[in-house]
């Protein structure tokens, strides 16, 4: 399924659910936030399930076993000169790791055959392009998305904020009815306006929580797999 239509059929799915929480859900109190509630309910839900979208994701990266067990088994392949053994580990294990680890043992493979005379330190080189190359590929797999939380967090700050000024309006013009003022309209006023802000923080705060979170777990995992699949060479060609 192409992007663009997952994300408007999230989008169609999450306005409706939200669409019946405020109808029939909420209590009188935060529907009197207004129509914005709707929006920011919305919100919230495609930030939810962009969550959990990332989280599952991000567990198939990692591949159908532990890392560190499959790290230790192509390790001992590896060492033991069975490449095309670690090669079929790498096809069961499956994830990220799995795929930057096996492009580096079929570059390894290659030079083998055709450049016995390169050095030790020019196969390095190229198994590190090779390293490079396929993390550049694989990066974007796992942050996609990531923008999409940023975005949530933003938009909602900014609904949340034009609630409050819709609420704060409504607020100061039952302030200015000559004589006493509308107590009711401007208690109505003041609660749109709390009530919207409270949700536009709600989502923004989830958003920018999870995306950093994200963002640290990529960077530490991409870091790992750099990390362990040069010191294997390293090892592995001096």
């Amino acid at each position: 399924m192409k992007q663009g239509l997952f994300f408007t059929i999230i989008m169609l799915v999450a306005f409706g659910i939200a669409y019946y929480i405020f109808e029939y859900l909420l209590p009188d109190y935060i529907k009197a936030g207004g129509p914005l509630v709707v929006i920011l309910i919305m919100l919230s839900i495609i930030l939810i399930t962009f969550i959990f979208e990332r989280l599952f994701m991000l567990h198939l990266a990692r591949g159908k076993s532990s890392l560190r067990k499959f790290a230790k088994n192509v390790k001992d392949e590896i060492f033991s000169g069975n490449v095309d053994a670690a090669i079929e580990l790498c096809d069961k294990q499956r994830g990220t790791f799995a795929n930057v680890l096996r492009a580096s043992l079929e570059k390894y493979k290659e030079i083998k055959k055709t450049a016995n005379n390169m050095t030790a330190k020019e196969t390095m080189d190229d198994i590190k392009r090779t390293i490079d190359e396929t993390m550049t590929l694989e990066t974007p797999l796992l942050e996609r998305n990531l923008v999409v939380l940023s975005t949530i967090a933003s938009i909602a700050t900014l609904v949340g904020l034009l609630g409050t000024t819709i609420g704060m309006i409504r607020a100061f013009r039952a302030l200015a009815h000559a004589g006493a003022p509308d107590a009711i309209q401007l208690s109505v006023g003041i609660s749109e306006a709390l009530i919207n802000t409270a949700g536009g923080l709600f989502c923004a705060i989830l958003g920018i929580v999870f995306y950093n979170i994200f963002t640290t777990r990529i960077d530490n995992f991409t870091y790992v797999i750099d990390e362990t699949c040069i010191a294997i060479f390293n090892k592995l060609i001096k």
